[in-house]
């Protein structure tokens, strides 16, 4: 179910979730957020959204074979922008939280970790 009622997430506004590519599009699913603001809580710190919904429009959707059918696109999908020991604390406890996309970026400028919630779990390297 898409959200419309953001109050439920005290830790994540709809702004940090929006599409990128200009549209502001927000179509984020109850689970993943749900799962996510668990993650939240037991991680006890402020979680930066880099990248939250993507539209079928987006640059990096576009260059899919079929756009906009990511996981990002599908709204159970965001890179938490994060680094160092805290992105290897974080990945712990993502995996104890039953995330099953897991997409590591710890290299150069803009670290982070993609997590989401596909029916196949998969863990990968940028």
């Amino acid at each position: 179910m898409i959200v419309e009622d953001w109050s439920q997430y005290k830790h994540f506004q709809r702004g940090e979730f929006a599409c990128k590519c200009g549209c502001g599009k927000t179509a984020m699913q109850s689970e993943f957020l749900n799962r996510l603001q668990s993650l939240r809580m037991i991680w006890g710190k402020p979680m930066i959204i880099t990248s939250g919904y993507r539209c079928a429009n987006h640059p990096s959707e576009r260059t899919k074979a079929m756009p906009g059918t990511g996981t990002h696109s599908q709204g159970i999908a965001a890179d938490i922008g994060i680094s160092g020991a805290d992105a290897i604390s974080l990945l712990r406890l993502a995996l104890d939280a039953n995330f099953t996309g897991i997409g590591i970026n710890q290299k150069g400028s803009g670290r982070f970790l993609h997590l989401d919630i596909r029916e196949h779990p998969a863990i990968w390297s940028y």
